[in-house]
């Protein structure tokens, strides 16, 4: 490359900044979104586990550790971006990747919450099997 050629004719300089936009913006996402969840999600945890702390929270920092794992490593693998050659593209191209990760992150945060709600609901029906049980146990023989 000639030093007097701008570098904005580098055939990989848009897409480059892009990368590096695109990265710290999923990755900020991720945790932001991840933190979220995860510290209002430890109040279900404690009610699935029926109040037993310790195992309320292993659960949740292994839920949490595998929602990292899977969002940081779909923004990985969605990252490729081609055939950028002026500012333009490059918005456009970030608007779309960005925007189809927010979605995604979006989709894998209802899902969380789905499987909140329902081991709420298991726990809840758990709960009210052992209290019949011991109804029926303390009640007097007829």
């Amino acid at each position: 490359m000639d030093t007097l050629t701008p570098l904005t004719e580098n055939p990989d300089f848009y897409i480059l900044w892009a990368y590096g936009i695109y990265i710290p913006i999923t990755v900020l996402l991720t945790f932001y979104v991840a933190r979220k969840l995860f510290k209002n999600g430890l109040v279900y945890m404690r009610d699935i586990f029926h109040g037993r702390e310790e195992l309320a929270v292993s659960t949740n920092k292994l839920f949490e550790t595998g929602f990292y794992l899977l969002n940081i490593g779909f923004a990985l693998w969605i990252l490729e971006m081609n055939y950028l050659d002026s500012s333009r593209d490059m918005v456009e191209a970030l608007s779309q990747k960005v925007g189809g990760f927010s979605i995604y992150l979006g989709v894998v945060l209802f899902l969380n919450l789905f499987l909140f709600f329902r081991g709420k609901k298991a726990a809840r029906i758990s709960r009210e099997i052992r209290e019949r049980q011991q109804q029926l146990k303390s009640a007097p023989n007829a």
